[in-house]
């Protein structure tokens, strides 16, 4: 892992007098996320990753297509080759939640960030804040170049559809909540464990290993279970066609936003509770 250089602690001085306001946290934290040299190469991977893979998969059903089963022609939905990349993607952008909280407490710059702001939960919420804003402003243009890149590519076989079509647009631009939410419960992961190694398993394990543990139970057991998992919960956001055993689109995604909630929310009451 490369290493990690941030800045100084330096809130901007204000009409308050040096008062330490939420605003001047979330420019705290703003200056904080663009030193980290790890940023740019985790937002760059995630859009390589969510526009790339789209096209590759585009490119392989286009080329294969004349060979393809009529049962797997009549299945085709063309939407999942536009969203393939954001089910991988995810992983690495919620590595980058995780790195915004986890890279101070390795470095120990932690100590002086809590000496500026003392009651500590604002600069939890700065970095979600910041956070937010920047893993939308990335993730919603990738998710439409993906789209329309591949949907083009489809289309030299008659293949593709588009955003007017139903569910088409709720898809695509809740592939991007989706990985901006896996962020989030990056970030919690990484309050809650303060260690990167940790936090990363953690939240590989939820997302991509416990659904493959849950399948070896028994089948009425796995498909009760499986919908509420943390990645399947919030993959539902991608369907447009009702999937069996699995939630609805936007029940999933809320069950997913609850599960970064849930780890937000820890991460909160172990940094009041916790010593640096």
């Amino acid at each position: 892992m490369s290493t990690v250089t941030i800045a100084p602690i330096v809130l901007p001085p204000t009409r308050s007098g040096g008062r330490v306001t939420q605003l001047r946290v979330i420019l705290s934290e703003w200056s904080k996320f663009r030193s980290l040299r790890s940023t740019r190469y985790t937002l760059l991977t995630t859009v390589v990753l969510t526009v790339g893979l789209a096209l590759a998969a585009a490119v392989a059903v286009v080329s294969q297509w004349g060979t393809t089963s009529a049962a797997d022609k009549a299945t085709f939905e063309p939407l999942q080759v536009s969203v393939v990349g954001a089910a991988i993607g995810v992983l690495v952008i919620g590595v980058l939640g995780v790195l915004m909280m986890t890279s101070e407490f390795s470095t120990g710059l932690v100590s002086s960030t809590f000496a500026a702001v003392p009651r500590r939960l604002p600069v939890l919420w700065g970095k979600a804040t910041v956070y937010s804003v920047i893993a939308l402003t990335v993730t919603v243009p990738a998710m439409l170049v993906a789209f329309f890149a591949s949907q083009a590519i489809l289309s030299s076989s008659h293949l593709q559809t588009d955003l007017g079509h139903s569910g088409v647009a709720r898809a695509v631009l809740g592939s991007a909540l989706y990985l901006t939410i896996a962020g989030l419960l990056g970030l919690g992961l990484g309050g809650i464990f303060r260690s990167t190694a940790a936090a990363v398993t953690s939240l590989t394990g939820l997302l991509f290993v416990l659904p493959l543990l849950v399948t070896i139970l028994p089948a009425g057991l796995s498909n009760s279970i499986s919908p509420y998992l943390p990645g399947n919960a919030g993959r539902a956001i991608m369907s447009i066609a009702p999937q069996e055993h699995a939630l609805s689109p936007w029940v999933g995604l809320a069950v997913f936003a609850a599960y970064a909630v849930a780890a937000m929310a820890g991460a909160a009451i172990l940094l009041v509770r916790r010593d640096v």
